[in-house]
């Protein structure tokens, strides 16, 4: 396995943004899979749309079940980039939150992209139904990181406070 290092060039302004497309090739796995789009230009995350539902048994005893969705679609992710899989802001009219929070889709991965739920407070109300947007795909660069292990951190402003502590007076 090769470290190369991909260099993707900085970008420095609104044009280079706009001009930025990468080529991702797409899969259906499923005849009525909707080929993921972007709803409005500016968009940062195109939408994914579901082909099928289904619930499984997760063993928490309190939130005992999963709701899946299948998008019915497979990518192929460039090298040097990462699928990232986020809720729409409708999810908000649901009792549901998106299991893992940000689903990541590594460029290697050539499944289907499934999205799991989970009920709040276990309890089945609500939720997306077949055909709906149910989640939101951003595939961005990344760099490729080595880590370089030191006795000492060089000093900061924040230091290492955390969770909330620059909200403290």
């Amino acid at each position: 396995m090769s470290n190369k290092i991909i260099y993707n060039p900085p970008i420095t302004s609104m044009s280079d943004i706009m001009n930025n497309t990468i080529n991702v090739k797409i899969k259906k796995t499923h005849p009525e899979a909707i080929i993921p789009k972007y709803a409005k230009p500016g968009d940062a995350g195109v939408d994914l749309y579901c082909v099928s539902r289904y619930t499984e048994k997760t063993g928490n005893m309190i939130y005992d079940k999963n709701i899946v969705y299948d998008t019915g679609i497979a990518v192929e992710i460039p090298a040097g980039y990462v699928g990232l899989i986020f809720p729409r802001s409708s999810i908000s009219k649901y009792n549901i939150w998106l299991r893992n929070a940000v689903g990541v889709i590594d460029s290697g991965y050539r499944g289907n992209i499934i999205l799991k739920f989970g009920y709040y407070n276990g309890i089945d109300t609500n939720h997306y139904e077949v055909g709906d947007r149910v989640g939101q795909l951003i595939i961005m660069p990344y760099p490729s990181v080595t880590f370089e292990e030191v006795e000492e951190l060089t000093d900061s402003a924040r230091g290492n406070g955390g969770f909330g502590s620059t909200g403290e007076k």
